[in-house]
């Protein structure tokens, strides 16, 4: 029933299914007169595991010696903890905002099932940490988009892609248990599965018009990986009215399609939040917290390079706070990072690294908790929870209290209201007006070769064209850029140094 339910309102979704044969007939070979591709053989049932859409399911159901087709149970399960410890873990931020009590008293509620799309430098996808489990070594890095027409791989050659993923939904508890490695570190939610979209070239170069591309990405294929969350750890360079910039347009009709925006702050310290995506008032901004690597929350500061104060709109930024100084999470194999910063590199699996970047990584783990745990919560309702529901903490305001956030109800799921959607939004679709806007199209093609990512069931490229640059003249007027001055930069890594500020790869590291 419950794949007849997705095949009838989401076709072409993608989906794990388990296909079982009648006695007398092979499974495996069903699957392939079926024309998809069996995966693992399931022997004591007399079933295999395979990847169809729901439609193509449905019908596979209904072919002779077919017993039964059913929506594979490890991924729905509700009560699975990836065998975490909080124990053994080696850090402090999942205890600082509650986490890890989601994981042990709310039913096993890791995300799973939960799709969070990274938008970012890519994502090492076979990296242990982001194994579905100890034994089951496919990568919960489920798709994978390579957006930058520059792009080579699909993987992550600068580091910060991966970063963020494994702080959203790593989990080093799928190592064997004699590694010494094994559960020392997790994200916040490590269970949930991971969209790799790629909007940057192999130094870490991306634009406005590549992150919209990106974004549309996620707007488009939501229900094939059931996306509900966008983590944005970049900010643009141009600062200017929400109401005017095209990347704040592009993450509104994220929001108001359904997908929780979660976007850095930045790090250019207080009286600095008037860069899109953050200065938009409808999604998440998110500042940083130095939690000090202690679970005790009496020793939280904010640094001084966390972005806070009133946007060129008057709106109060960031909307919440999480750690982001100096975290550890998953590094790429062979990433610049390593390179230029090999004092930060932990167990050599691992990168020492801070910014809003990673705030907002932490905040978009909580926002995959809740979205398992209230999938009919629309992004106003869990921006609304994390608001309502934050803990107090002397020196720093308030941060995140995921565990507290989840019990959110009646008023405290009421927020941005009376906000004023960009010029760039239709009221009444809440959708880009393209008569405004000319938003370009896009055509989204089965990754071959090197941009197809082995660790990745699905990998897309984009054929994208160029998006529209505003005319400084006339904001509503749109003009084609053939190369898209308007660069878009990482919201920071603070890494061995506290007092770097920003990072801006298409002209140095950092500044």
């Amino acid at each position: 029933p419950a794949l007849a339910e997705v095949a009838d309102r989401s076709p072409n979704r993608s989906v794990d299914v388990i296909v079982t044969a009648d006695s007398g007939f092979d499974a495996a070979s069903l699957v392939r007169a079926a024309g998809a591709a069996p995966g693992e053989s399931l022997k004591l049932v007399n079933g295999v595991q395979t990847r169809v859409s729901a439609a193509e399911a449905a019908a596979l159901a209904d072919r002779p010696g077919v017993h039964a087709v059913t929506v594979n149970g490890a991924v729905e399960s509700q009560g699975y903890d990836g065998g975490l410890d909080k124990d053994r873990l080696a850090t402090a931020y999942n205890q600082s905002i509650g986490s890890d009590n989601v994981w042990f008293n709310n039913g096993g509620t890791t995300g799973q099932g939960v799709g969070v799309a990274v938008i970012d430098t890519g994502i090492a996808g076979d990296h242990q940490d982001f194994r579905r489990s100890a034994s089951d070594p496919t990568s919960r890095v489920i798709a994978n988009a390579v957006v930058h027409p520059e792009a080579t791989t699909p993987g992550d050659t600068v580091g910060h892609g991966t970063h963020v993923a494994g702080l959203i939904a790593g989990n080093g508890s799928t190592r064997p248990l004699s590694n010494p490695l094994d559960g020392k570190f997790a994200g916040v939610a490590p269970g949930a599965n991971l969209i790799n979209v790629k909007v940057s070239g192999e130094q870490g170069q991306t634009t406005v018009a590549d992150v919209i591309n990106g974004l549309q990405f996620v707007v488009d294929k939501k229900r094939d990986f059931n996306i509900k969350v966008a983590n944005l750890s970049l900010a643009s360079t141009v600062a200017q009215s929400y109401k005017i910039d095209p990347l704040a347009a592009a993450a509104e009709q994220a929001w108001f399609a359904g997908v929780t925006v979660v976007a850095a702050s930045g790090n250019n310290g207080p009286g600095s939040v008037n860069f899109a995506p953050g200065n938009d008032p409808h999604v998440i901004s998110v500042g940083a917290v130095d939690d000090k690597a202690t679970k005790d929350l009496g020793d939280d500061s904010i640094p001084g390079w966390s972005s806070s104060g009133r946007t060129q709109d008057g709106h109060l930024k960031p909307d919440v706070m999480a750690p982001g100084a100096k975290l550890v999470a998953p590094l790429a194999p062979g990433a610049r990072y390593a390179a230029e910063s090999p004092g930060s590199v932990v167990d050599r699996e691992y990168i020492r690294l801070g910014g809003t970047s990673m705030a907002a990584a932490v905040a978009s783990g909580s926002v995959a908790l809740l979205a398992q745990v209230n999938p009919a919560w629309t992004p106003d309702q869990i921006k609304a929870a994390l608001l309502s529901k934050d803990r107090d903490v002397p020196g720093v305001g308030t941060e995140i209290a995921i565990d507290d956030a989840r019990g959110a109800s009646g008023a405290d799921l009421v927020t941005n209201r009376g906000l004023i959607p960009s010029t760039l939004i239709d009221p009444t679709t809440k959708r880009v007006d393209l008569a405004r806007a000319r938003w370009s199209g896009l055509e989204w093609h089965q990754a071959t070769d090197s941009l197809r990512a082995r660790w990745s069931a699905t990998s897309f490229v984009c054929s994208c064209a160029k998006i529209l640059d505003l005319d400084p003249a006339d904001p509503l007027r749109a003009r084609w850029s053939g190369a898209d001055p308007t660069r878009a930069r990482w919201s920071g890594v603070d890494s061995a140094r506290a007092r770097w500020s920003s990072v801006d790869y298409a002209t140095s590291f950092a500044r």
